[in-house]
Parts: C-alpha cells; structure tokens; sequence
C-alpha cells in the first residue's frame, strides 16, 4: 500500500459510501483523515477550506459553493467554513 497504513475504519467507511450520500470523517490532527479520503475515494474531486478564496466563497454563499460540485467530492477543513453543514443538508434533502 506504499506505505499507508492499513485502518480498520478505511472498511468501515467503504461498507458506508454505498448506503449514505454524505460521510463526515472527524479526529486528531495530521492522523491520515485526508490521505485515507483519498485513497477510499479515489477519483473524487478534492476541495480544501484552507485556501482563504475558497473558504470566503463558502461561508459568504455556502449553498452557491454546494451547487458547483456534483456529488463525487471530498471537502477539507470543512470545520473552517461551518454554515455549508446546514446547507449541505437542506440540498441533500430537496
């Protein structure tokens, strides 16, 4: 696996993507959760909160932020940028 590290909770998630369109990933900084995303979801579009533009963009119109993605993404940081929980959500649902 060049040098990944084998996570019980890496077949969890991949036993999870098919039942629920929406995975949250929390722990400890700098523990693999991005890497492991990465590799579980290999293909999806990657977009990380940490860049100032994108995390403006998000908290000034999180639902506009939302619509410019289709359903194959992974967000980063996501923490930084706290109203697109609500709004994914309320899209999610409609």
């Amino acid at each position: 696996m060049n040098g990944f590290i084998h996570r019980q909770i890496a077949e969890k998630i991949t036993q999870q993507k098919s039942k629920f369109p929406i995975i949250a990933l929390t722990g400890p900084r700098q523990s693999g959760k991005t890497t492991l995303l990465k590799q579980i979801f290999a293909g999806y579009r990657y977009v990380s909160l940490e860049n100032p533009d994108v995390r403006s963009f998000a908290t000034e119109d999180p639902v506009g932020f939302l619509k410019l993605y289709d359903e194959n993404v992974i967000f980063d940081e996501v923490q930084r940028a706290p109203s697109l929980f609500t709004s994914t959500i309320r899209l999610h649902r409609t």
